[in-house]
């Protein structure tokens, strides 16, 4: 008998007037490639600088969930070879993100309630966007620099049901404190979603 180990990584976009590294508008519909300057474009001598408006943010929903608020926090570079990343890398957190460790808790149909357990929530730039139609492919970079706080969960969930309970939690918390539309439509509110299965009972995680 084996039992499922869902974990999940949220992105919300935050609604800062401007992106994460740059004075740049984070306007969603605006004509292609006009929201951009030398620092989303990567290009050399261009120097970031951090929009601390989307510290702020990061810190309310960290307290939203009764997390850890590091005095410390450390950025890093994620090599990615995308066309529509044009430095070459994500400016991401892991060791020491803004939010560390903290919990959610959610509610079931039939009164019972279950906590999941949020690992951290770390700030980070988005990439751009690439439309395809035919053999032509064409790059928009609008979005590339635009926050995002990739709220991690702990692998607590153990059903759909759990996951989505999870995720329309974080959805209604990110919109009442303000941080964020979470419009799915627009992009501003995605996931991703790690599965594996295990032993029934077994405390082990595993690969699959």
């Amino acid at each position: 008998m084996f039992e499922t180990v869902i974990g999940l990584e949220v992105h919300a976009q935050l609604n800062t007037k401007s992106k994460l590294w740059c004075s740049c508008a984070t306007s969603f519909g605006a004509v292609a490639n006009t929201n951009i300057c030398p620092t989303c474009l990567g290009l050399p001598g261009a120097l970031p600088v951090l929009n601390k408006e989307a510290v702020y943010k990061a810190i309310e929903l960290g307290t939203a969930l009764e997390a850890t608020i590091n005095q410390k926090s450390v950025f890093n570079r994620k090599n990615y070879f995308y066309p529509d990343l044009p430095t070459g890398y994500q400016i991401s957190q892991f060791e020491v993100p803004v939010v560390g460790l903290g919990k959610i808790v959610i509610d079931f149909p039939n009164g019972d309630s279950k906590t999941i357990g949020v690992t951290r929530a770390h700030l980070e730039n988005d990439a751009g966007k690439n439309t395809h139609a035919g053999d032509c492919s064409k790059v928009d970079l609008n979005r590339a620099g635009t926050p995002l706080l990739e709220i991690v969960s702990e692998p607590d969930m153990s059903t759909a049901e759990e996951a989505i309970l999870y995720m329309k939690k974080i959805h209604s918390i990110v919109r009442y404190i303000n941080i964020s539309n979470a419009n799915m439509a627009e992009g501003s509110f995605r996931a991703d979603v790690n599965v594996s299965i295990r032993p029934k009972g077994d405390t082990k995680l595993y690969t699959m």
